[in-house]
């Protein structure tokens, strides 16, 4: 199972013309219905200036203000929502000024609800999910594909869940915020699917005095965690100045026996060698050490053919079982700023992942009587991916026709060298009765290290884009990049293979401001994708070749401090991978999963976003998603992804007296979804997850303006559902309620 990949991507086919003609008197009338609604909510004292701060309030009122130079750092604002952000075209826009679907989770939001890692902050994120692949590994979707980069400031890192190691687990404790751009990103990514860009900002060293905070948290299942971030002038003009941040977790799983420890250690200096010059360098090094993981899931069904219905507590996993994995990486970076407003910035930057991962694979059908029927297959896999990366890019306005445009252009290259090498065990364990499994198994003796699968992947590509002033109200965006991918490698077996694609995926996108407030938008990209997956004769499939449609509204009020939007979305996508059930790759060993790829696959939905502050106080992130995914021949693609999601999250802080007092909460409501696997009678079979709701609540008390404590209750009323099912025909639970108390001190 060394290979179990991430549920796979999404799609969907042509639908007819009066289904497409429901879905626009659909779309016109939840736009009808949408935006009303905001503008009531912001009609408080806070947008006449009539309302008072509330008096010894904690955090300082900022006022944002869009433009398409704005300042998209979050951390000290408060807000839930950005001044700008970059991640769709490469320009500093606001939220409004971008012609896509994006939402950015700020500092506050992460600080608020406890956001510990990326994973976390997909969940709480419009849509976007993260669903299990093992207890050690999550894969993250969005409109019905797999997202297959994660970025940081900008510089994508492109990751299987097949061989994924930690990245899920990425501490947000080095983040200012998450900017998520959702739909094809092909302009500044080169290759991935038309699902979203995930990019993490790190924090920076920007202050010129001591400042920083120090928190510790204990809670459900033993959790332990501190965190310490520091920043600091190193010179007495404030032109050098260095960051350092640290954090530690500890915390057993609800799975039996399982725990986890993660360490975090970030440190950065910028220094202005000219006040138009700016050196950035830093390091950062996180470690996960998962002990007792599970590989894959549990069984699905006995042998008579009904499910089991194991407790969340059931493992799978042996006691010597581990998965540690280490993330390393050093930046530069160089920013110039012109006397024409003109702005230069490189970076260069070295990452290194690697996993030592001892596992135990269960598979088979349970008896119900007496609990026999598994067998054990143990793996032991030492992997280690490096990439190099270098990004320059040129970003300035320019005058033509007696109007102000913007222009940014680009260079991009990555190498990146993934190996993959194994020990095979002299001997395998035995299960017995399933029902009296502890994991007590004793380790198998392992052979020498072997290769396994190796590839050197690199990319290299030239991108522009202009934003052209054609009124005063309506803008053009136009923008292409020129891909080169390349891979070589080595399959399991010893089989070398390589391939080599050409691409230009071109992005056009058109804003019209209809007034002050609101704006309405229209959007093109496109994308490739390479693929990994093998068919059930051992041919690796063609690349995915993929394009996403959107229109939509978006609004602004209170001066930027509350942004909404409605987007309208449609994604068609050849070639991708759908798992051919109960069909294997031929010559694996273990055996992977063979996959068929889906001709015509069309993604079609829409999404509602809001985020920011509604009244004084009151900080608000709602966001709806929902998509329909078929295949050119009607068929239903990826039915384990849920098709409708919407999240809720809001905080509110008292006025007068109790203004040190804080509570917020929310609700997270997913449909009804299904996965398929073999029954015993070999027939493919469903596993449903019914539509859930998890409740999330949240307080906190500031003794003074430094020092606060904070309760964060998940999932409140302790709602059981899966967080994978039907993949190899198994299912996993997710998490339980958890309770998490944090002090923390300012300085």
């Amino acid at each position: 199972m060394s290979r179990i990949r991430s549920l796979p991507c999404n799609a969907l086919t042509l639908t007819p013309l009066a289904r497409a003609i429901r879905f626009g008197l659909c779309a016109t009338f939840v736009t009808g219905a949408f935006i009303p609604l905001v503008p009531a909510l912001a009609q408080t004292p806070a947008a006449t200036g009539s309302a008072p701060a509330p008096a010894e309030a904690n955090l300082q009122t900022i006022t944002i203000k869009a433009s398409s130079s704005g300042n998209a750092t979050t951390e000290g604002t408060g807000s839930y929502t950005t001044e700008a952000a970059s991640t769709a075209t490469g320009l500093s826009l606001s939220l409004r000024e971008t012609p896509q679907s994006v939402t950015v989770v700020t500092r506050e939001r992460l600080d608020d609800q406890a956001l510990g890692n990326i994973k976390e902050v997909i969940d709480q994120t419009t849509g976007v999910l993260a669903q299990e692949v093992d207890s050690a590994r999550f894969g993250f979707k969005a409109r019905g594909f797999d997202i297959t980069n994660l970025q940081v400031d900008g510089v994508a890192s492109t990751w299987e869940g097949a061989w994924a190691a930690g990245q899920h687990a990425t501490d947000t404790a080095l983040f200012d915020r998450v900017e998520v751009v959702r739909g094809a990103t092909g302009l500044l990514t080169g290759a991935g699917n038309p699902s979203a860009a995930i990019n993490m900002v790190r924090k920076r060293a920007n202050s010129k005095v001591f400042a920083g905070e120090v928190s510790v948290g204990v809670g459900t299942d033993n959790e332990r965690n501190a965190m310490v971030d520091l920043s600091a002038p190193i010179n007495a003009e404030g032109t050098v100045r260095g960051r350092v941040v640290g954090s530690l977790r500890k915390k057993d799983s609800f799975r039996a026996g399982a725990e986890d420890d993660a360490s975090l250690f970030y440190g950065t200096v910028a220094a202005d060698l000219t006040p138009a010059t700016t050196l950035t360098v830093g390091a950062s090094m996180q470690t996960n050490d998962p002990r007792k993981p599970t590989w894959g899931g549990l069984p699905s069904w006995y042998t008579d053919g009904t499910p089991t219905g194991f407790d969340s507590e059931a493992s799978t996993a042996a006691n010597w079982t581990r998965f540690k994995s280490e993330n390393k990486v050093v930046f530069t970076e160089l920013s110039h700023l012109l006397d024409n407003d003109w702005k230069l910035r490189g970076i260069a930057q070295h990452s290194e992942t690697t996993a030592d991962a001892k596992l135990l694979y269960l598979f088979g059908t349970l008896d119900r009587t007496t609990g026999l029927g598994l067998s054990a297959w143990p793996g032991y896999y030492l992997t280690s991916r490096k990439q190099d990366d270098l990004a320059l890019q040129a970003t300035g306005p320019f005058s033509a026709f007696g109007r102000k445009h913007e222009v940014s252009i680009g260079f991009q290259h990555s190498r990146q060298a993934f190996v993959a090498n194994a020990r095979d065990a002299a001997a395998w364990p035995t299960v017995g009765n399933f029902f009296q499994w502890t994991g007590d198994s004793p380790e198998p003796a392992w052979g020498p290290v072997v290769p396994y699968e190796s590839y050197d992947t690199t990319q290299t590509g030239f991108y522009g884009v202009t934003r052209l002033t054609l009124a005063d109200p309506l803008k053009l965006i136009l923008g292409a990049r020129a891909s080169e991918y390349k891979r070589d490698g080595m399959a399991y077996g010893g089989t070398a293979y390589g391939y080599k694609h050409n691409k230009v995926t071109p992005y056009a996108g058109l804003i019209y401001d209809i007034n002050d407030t609101y704006s309405a938008f229209a959007s093109y990209a496109s994308i490739f994708n390479p693929q990994e997956e093998r068919d059930r004769f051992g041919n690796y499939l063609d690349p995915i070749e993929g394009e996403s449609k959107e229109l939509g509204l978006k609004a602004e009020y209170l001066g930027g401090r509350l942004n909404a939007g409605l987007t309208l979305f449609q994604i068609d996508q050849d070639n991708l991978a759908q798992p051919d059930t109960g069909q294997l790759v031929p010559g694996t060993n273990p055996p992977s999963q063979a996959y068929r790829p889906a001709q015509g696959t069309r993604s079609r939905g829409f999404e509602v976003d809001v985020s920011g502050e509604v009244a004084p106080g009151l900080n608000l992130s709602v966001g709806w998603a929902q998509f329909k995914a078929e295949d050119a021949a009607g068929e239903t693609v990826n039915p384990s992804h849920p098709r409708k999601v919407l999240k809720l999250f809001s905080t509110y802080r008292f006025p007068g007296a109790w203004n040190r007092l804080v509570l917020g909460g929310g609700v997270n409501w997913v449909s009804s979804h299904y996965g398929e696997g073999i029954a015993p009678s070999g027939a493919i079979d469903r596993i449903t997850q019914p539509s859930y709701t998890l409740l999330n609540l949240m307080a906190r008390y500031e003794f003074n303006p430094a020092t606060s404590l904070q309760l964060n209750i998940d999932n409140a009323t302790d709602e059981r559902y899966y967080s994978q099912i039907g993949f190899f025909s198994q299912y996993a639970w997710a998490e339980p309620r958890s309770v998490l108390l944090t002090l923390k001190h300012r300085f």
